[in-house]
């Protein structure tokens, strides 16, 4: 099939989906097979009716939701005055990537499966479901023509963000937020470090009400991508421009043409991640040493799993780390598949902390800085809780790139409607911003379930409930788990005050949680 045109489409929300696209692409270019791959939501998804040929590979989120990257593409698709004959050209088959473990196991991939076949799509095969549960060379993506000469002009440092972007901030075009405060709001005793962050918004045209989340793009620490560079040999202030082999590969959006090595591990290669086994199969391909290239392969096959899991997946090893076992192999690495190897960096998202009604122009944070140890020496940090947590606005400016999206917490607009928060720990920073605006918009029925450790160590804005509660705009009830010798947390709380919780039900009140996605502390 020399003419056929193959197109891979993915809704990924943790890197997953995408890292399985771009294998197929790989396979499909070794069988001389064109191939395209491209997120959903960037798709122009009238153009599906002139597709011959289509592999879906699609995640499942939550409770049966489609990741954030394909949303418009599933509200377009499932469109009721779509016609029946929609896709009667497009042969297509459906990829589904979930774990067996939740209820809705490969909900998206197998509703999207059907929507195609009524809308006149060919399955090639039925829809197949990879299961997180299971066990279970070729040219380039991308060019870099590096540049002899240093252009006079930095177009580098003036795209893609800025303090003054044009309509509302993106991921294309977050704001250059200052950092007005990072303070700590733990104890010094206290075994982890969290953070309250504050930014100024002023004429970002940013706007956001409780339960929005704000989405943060992080950086690299400069002593890894110092020891990135020399493990590869790359002159961090080389300046390249990013060239397709192929028309119609995209280049990544946020990257800046030219670019410089620098700035391109700096704030785009994700090389503080875990690698996934297409990683090492990469690389393998790549290496041209006996001993490690070996290695390589048994890690990428499928009798070298629980090897691999044990080698990288289990004690949480980086990219980097990775490169630096195999030193011989990542010294030559062509600079052309940097971006085939390493994934891009993605933003990650924080529940914004306050309300526009209670600190105008002002957006806040409250950051738990990710630090754990595992059987390596070095302990393994967070990238973006850390990078925050690194940044100090008292030494000089500084600037952190942000946009807001709407969150999946939302509030009665009914003034008369209590609502029962329940938000141990750090969860409890989406509440706060609905408590801010609920009371300044005069509503009073407002109850926290609020948990902790110790009252004297991690009771966020302990002075502020207690403000609320003399005023009584709040009702405040705190289980502090470590204070006596019986452990005691929120769901205790909920029980003991059966009743009120009951009696506020009665009256239509809305029950609202949020917890970390850990143990309860």
């Amino acid at each position: 099939m020399p003419n056929t045109r193959l197109l891979v489409l993915f809704g990924s929300q943790t890197g997953t989906a995408e890292d399985v696209s771009e294998r197929l692409r790989r396979e499909a270019r070794r069988r001389e097979l064109g191939c395209r791959v491209q997120a959903l939501d960037s798709y122009p998804v009238v153009n599906l009716i002139n597709e011959p040929l289509v592999i879906f590979v699609c995640a499942t989120t939550g409770q049966g939701e489609p990741p954030d990257n394909m949303k418009s593409f599933w509200r377009f698709i499932f469109r009721r005055n779509l016609p029946s004959t929609s896709l009667c050209q497009m042969d297509f088959a459906v990829l589904g990537l979930g774990d067996s473990s939740y209820a809705k196991f490969n909900f998206v991939a197998k509703k999207l499966h059907r929507r195609l076949l009524q809308l006149g799509g060919s399955a090639l095969l039925p829809v197949c479901l990879g299961d997180d549960q299971h066990e279970l060379g070729w040219p380039s993506k991308f060019t870099l023509k590096f540049l002899q000469e240093v252009p006079s002009t930095c177009s580098e440092e003036l795209c893609v963000a800025g303090t003054d972007p044009q309509g509302t901030p993106s991921e294309l075009q977050p704001f250059l937020a200052p950092m007005v405060t990072n303070q700590r709001v733990t104890g010094p005793s206290h075994f982890q470090d969290v953070r309250l962050i504050e930014f100024d918004i002023t004429g970002s045209g940013v706007s956001f009400v409780a339960g929005d989340v704000v989405l943060i793009q992080p950086e690299n620490t400069a002593s890894h991508v110092q020891q990135f560079c020399q493990a590869l040999g790359l002159d961090p202030d080389q300046r390249f421009t990013l060239q397709p082999r192929e028309p119609g590969v995209p280049c990544p959006a946020r990257l800046p043409q030219p670019c410089s090595i620098q700035r391109l591990v700096s704030q785009y290669l994700d090389i503080a991640s875990v690698p996934r086994r297409s990683f090492f199969e990469l690389l393998a391909c790549l290496s041209c040493h006996e001993l490690e290239r070996e290695k390589l392969l048994e890690f990428s096959s499928a009798q070298g799993q629980e090897e691999l899991c044990e080698y990288c997946t289990r004690p949480r090893r980086t990219v980097l780390e990775v490169l630096c076992d195999f030193p011989h192999t990542a010294g030559a690495i062509p600079p052309d598949y940097l971006l085939d190897l390493i994934p891009l960096m993605r933003p990650r998202a924080f529940s914004i902390a306050s309300s526009l009604l209670a600190h105008p122009s002002r957006l806040q944070i409250l950051v738990a800085v990710v630090q754990y140890q595992t059987r390596l020496k070095e302990p393994r940090r967070g990238l973006c809780s850390n990078w925050l947590a690194s940044l100090d606005p008292g030494q000089g400016p500084v600037r952190v790139p942000l946009w807001v999206r709407s969150g999946g917490l939302t509030f009665p607009k009914t003034p008369d409607t209590p609502v029962i928060m329940v938000g141990p720990g750090t969860g409890v920073a989406p509440f706060r911003a609905a408590i801010q605006e609920r009371v300044a918009q005069g509503e009073t029925g407002n109850v926290l379930f609020f948990g902790c450790r110790q009252r004297d160590q991690d009771f966020y804005w302990e002075a502020e409930w207690k403000e609320l509660q003399t005023r009584g705009c709040l009702t405040l009830v705190t289980a502090f788990s470590r204070e006596q010798e019986q452990k005691v947390y929120v769901q205790h709380r909920l029980r003991e005050l059966g009743p009120l919780v009951w009696g506020l039900l009665d009256l239509r009140a809305t029950p609202s949680t949020c917890q970390l996605m850990c143990r309860t502390p």
